[in-house]
């Protein structure tokens, strides 16, 4: 969930130009923090079909921002800017009892902690195609070496690359992880004749083969596991000297899914054939703003960037109109059932 408006504090709750609902009971009122201008005009729309009053904001939450949540039960916050556990006690002493992260991933918040204040943290599903669809475009970015070629063609030299691009029929790839965007990867696979196999937290599950199978027989791998402690560096050093050599790695799910540092020594030997990364471990604070005239304060970042044979994109896998609407659709929908399910008196 991203984009690249930047954004601004505001120093008084901005009302969403919606008016209440015309039904018996009183709206619900919702805080809407990291809002970009894209999300304001769906929730303008939404807003009054659930009966949510929203206060809209384009900061992200911070500490000190916490007061535009006075009144409301809920509130509603990116993914793009860690929530801090002092913003959470924020939160509490302004009596929100509910957070509902624009995401899927929750990995920006301590659920633990926001729990131990008063407060539950809710996520959110939106169409797993926007994810499957980018992933599936770096593949094939990543098998023709699509990158090299666009800069030498913007450069006009027109002339062929020395190494000739790979077929997905003639490959096989690994998909970790096979929640809705994992299973949606692998539909879009079956048309283009490859061998798929599949690594998930169901062993016996259809089509399921060890991660170190998974590893050793992938020309592919794509990642789309939560981030958790427990999945935190799943493809480790040691992982990834099982993998095939010269095999691809693509990440759309979360940075923290790979060592960092073990892929660019892999990348860097020659080890694996290239990586397609939409996510990046320390990504937070440079993806989604302008660093043209500023420094990039990570050297693992820019090292993999250096490499031709990497594509990095900015966590942008989401991005579409759709995807975009289901957030902030299913947002609503989570503040609602939870204030309908925790009703007061």
């Amino acid at each position: 969930m991203s984009h690249s408006e930047p954004t601004r504090t505001a120093t008084r709750p901005i009302r969403s130009p919606v008016p209440a609902p015309s039904t018996a009971s009183p709206a619900l009122g919702v805080t809407v923090y990291g809002c970009g201008r894209d999300e304001a005009v769906v929730l303008s729309e939404l807003a009054p079909r659930f009966g949510v009053l929203p206060t809209v904001t384009e900061a992200a939450l911070t500490e000190s921002n916490t007061e535009l949540a006075v009144g409301s039960r809920c509130v509603s916050v990116g993914h793009k800017t860690p929530v801090s556990n002092r913003a959470l006690l924020g939160l509490g002493r302004a009596g929100v009892e509910y957070v509902s992260t624009r995401s899927v991933g929750r990995d920006h918040i301590d659920a633990d902690f926001a729990a131990s204040v008063g407060i539950t943290v809710g996520n959110v599903a939106y169409s797993p195609d926007s994810v499957a669809d980018y992933t599936l475009m770096l593949m094939l970015m990543a098998l023709r070496d699509a990158r090299s070629m666009i800069r030498r063609t913007d450069l006009h030299d027109y002339r062929l690359s020395a190494v000739r691009g790979r077929e997905l029929r003639d490959l096989t790839v690994g998909v970790i992880g096979t929640g809705r965007i994992g299973t949606a990867v692998m539909q879009r696979l079956r048309g283009f004749r490859c061998r798929t196999l599949a690594h998930n937290n169901v062993p016996g599950s259809p089509g399921h083969v060890s991660l170190g199978e998974l590893l050793e027989l992938s020309d592919i791998v794509t990642l789309h596991a939560p981030l958790t402690p427990e999945t935190r560096h799943l493809l480790d050093r040691a992982r990834i000297a099982r993998m095939r050599p010269g095999a691809v790695v693509v990440n759309t799910g979360r940075g923290g899914l790979i060592d960092t540092e073990a892929l660019i020594a892999a990348l860097e030997s020659g080890r694996l054939g290239g990586a397609a990364l939409d996510v990046i471990e320390g990504e937070e604070g440079i993806f989604y703003a302008d660093h043209r005239d500023k420094p990039v304060d990570n050297a693992a970042l820019l090292r993999l960037q250096g490499l031709a044979n990497v594509i990095v994109s900015p966590h942008t896998a989401y991005y579409t109109d759709h995807a975009l609407r289901d957030t902030v659709e299913n947002s609503l929908v989570n503040c609602v059932n939870f204030a309908e399910r925790n009703q007061h008196g």
